[in-house]
This record gives C-alpha cells, sequence and structure tokens, in this order.
C-alpha cells in the first residue's frame, strides 16, 4: 500500500505574497489541503492567508478543529479525529498539505500533529517547509534591526512571571515575546519601570490587511488579537 505524504507548510506571517516558493508549489501539487478551521465555521488565518492560490473545486478541503481548552480529555479526543481524518487521505496514497501560519516548527499547531501522526502512524513520511514567522514580518515592518554583530537576542512566550520577563529583557540587546495579549498591561509596567516603553513596539497580524501597528502609550487595558508581537530593542 502507498502512503501518502504529509507536509506541514508554513505559509508566512499574513500576507499572501510572503508564502515561500517551494510551499506554493507543494500547495499546488497536493490533493489534499487540510487546514485549522474555527468552530463557527469562518476561516481561519492560514486558510484565508493561502486562499488566493486555492481553487476548492479542485482540491478536497479538509477543515479541522482545534479547540482553544486545556481540558485534557477533549483536546486528545479531538486531535485523534484529526489526525485520523488526516490519516483516511494518506492511507489512499493521497499527500496532504496542512497550512499553519508562520513557520510548521515554531510555536505551531503543526508540531502536536506531527508528534501524534508519527506515535499512531510511524509509517507516514512527514515532511516540513519552513515560512517566514510573525517575528521576522514584525522587525521588518517596525524598521528594527533585530540582532547585528554579537547581540543577544530572544523570542519567547510572555507569561505572568514578571520577575523571568525582567531576566530575559536585561540579558537580551532585542527581544520579541509572542502570546503577549493576556499579560499587556503587566508587561507595559515593567517595561515602563525599566524606562524601556519607548523601546517597544506591538503589532497585530503583521503584514496582512488585518495589521495594527500600536502606539505602546495608549495600549493600557487594549484587548489585543491573539495574534500580537511585542518587540523590545534596547
Amino acid at each position: 500500500m502507498t502512503i501518502g505524504t504529509l507536509y506541514g507548510l508554513g505559509v508566512g506571517p499574513g500576507d499572501p505574497e510572503l508564502i515561500t516558493v517551494k510551499a506554493f508549489r507543494k500547495l499546488q501539487e497536493s490533493p489534499v489541503i487540510a487546514y485549522p478551521k474555527k468552530l463557527r465555521g469562518s476561516k481561519s488565518y492560514a486558510h484565508r492567508i493561502v486562499d488566493m492560490y486555492i481553487n476548492p473545486e479542485e482540491k478536497e478541503m479538509l477543515g479541522l478543529v482545534f479547540p482553544m481548552t486545556k481540558d485534557e480529555e477533549t483536546l486528545r479526543a479531538e486531535w485523534t479525529k484529526s489526525a485520523k481524518a488526516i490519516y483516511g487521505f494518506l492511507s489512499q496514497g493521497k499527500d496532504v498539505a496542512f497550512v499553519t501560519e508562520g513557520d510548521p516548527m515554531l510555536f505551531s499547531t503543526f508540531i502536536h500533529l506531527m508528534k501524534l501522526m508519527q506515535t499512531m502512524h510511524p509509517e507516514v513520511p512527514i515532511e516540513t517547509v519552513a515560512g517566514i514567522s510573525s517575528f521576522n514580518g514584525s522587525v521588518n515592518r517596525l524598521g528594527i534591526a533585530l540582532a547585528d554583530g554579537d547581540d543577544h537576542v530572544a523570542m519567547i512566550p510572555a507569561t505572568g512571571n514578571m520577575e523571568e520577563m525582567r531576566r530575559v529583557i536585561e540579558t537580551h540587546d532585542a527581544i520579541v515575546f509572542i502570546k503577549v495579549a493576556k499579560v499587556l498591561d503587566d508587561m507595559l509596567n515593567l517595561l515602563e519601570e525599566m524606562d524601556l516603553l519607548d523601546k517597544t513596539h506591538v503589532v497585530t497580524k503583521v503584514t496582512s490587511d488585518e495589521e495594527v501597528i500600536w502606539n505602546v502609550h495608549e495600549l493600557r487595558g487594549a484587548e489585543l488579537n491573539y495574534l500580537s508581537c511585542m518587540v523590545v530593542r534596547k
């Protein structure tokens, strides 16, 4: 039996023109396109990025729900369901291209899916195609040199542990914080205390047609979208 290949395609931070030539080719070649699907039926961010490159009448479109919950039983059930749905096509010898914003190996939905597939069906060949991440998109849109010479750079999820956030800021020349929305005000207070607010920038859905570059001095109390980055360049 011929098994299809599962591709994890990084499709960039938002601008459809920032998809790589290789990812574009894999989209064209793969008969099945898998993508995260929202429960309410609207297109996911990754799906919207590649929308202009796909004719759904020529492809088998596989929308998969990945619930935003910490309930392990619910997560296990939905992830297993998604892996089984993908394997249903792979077992027919069809390649499946799973699209994910940014890079498939960096804080991506694809990572867990890949590990689950490797456990359930180790015979499945898996390949990834690198993509431009939101932190690359953010510093380029802002015109900020992220690293030069011997600069030390960090890219980490922002957490509520402000002492740890302070240590990271103190020991690096540039820091990109992802997942900053939930601790935004605490981060702004810390950066003000460290006299770094004027060195701080926040971008939401960078490079997309919904991009917002915020004025950090007007951000307190704002409800940021999950797809927001904070860049601190000392």
